[in-house]
């Protein structure tokens, strides 16, 4: 029986491992990451308009709007004409760049490759 023990706990930590990264995808399903390769592409297709959040990881703001825009991707999920991105500046600089990026969290939507709308004001509006 004391043999058994390393393996009984390999295999609840592999178990539990296996469970918790399940969750983890579940809960981002519909929160699309968006990069300088796919951003142009994805915001182009066809009769979709796109919601958009522009963050950086170090950000305090961008942190504590990451659950709630992980719910906002769950609640439109299976939506064909909306999609919810969300694209990393720290890692895409000149996408944000490109689009006008100067304060995190920025948000935009696109329609048909256009920018169609953004927000401007403080993330407490946002929140509240």
């Amino acid at each position: 029986m004391k043999g058994d023990h390393p393996s009984l706990l390999a295999s609840i930590l592999l178990i539990s491992s296996l469970l918790l990264s399940t969750f983890m995808h579940d809960a981002r399903a519909e929160v699309i990451t968006l990069t300088e390769t796919t951003f142009s592409d994805k915001v182009k297709e066809k009769d979709t308009a796109w919601f958009v959040k522009f963050c950086v990881p170090w950000c305090k703001h961008c942190k504590n709007l990451g659950s709630l825009w992980e719910e906002l991707g769950k609640t439109m999920e299976g939506e064909d004409e909306i999609e919810v991105g969300e694209v990393d500046c720290g890692t895409n600089k000149p996408l944000c760049s490109k689009v006008k990026i100067g304060s995190y969290p920025s948000f935009k939507v696109f329609y048909n490759g256009e920018e169609v709308a953004r927000y401007r004001g403080t993330v407490q509006g946002t929140l509240s």
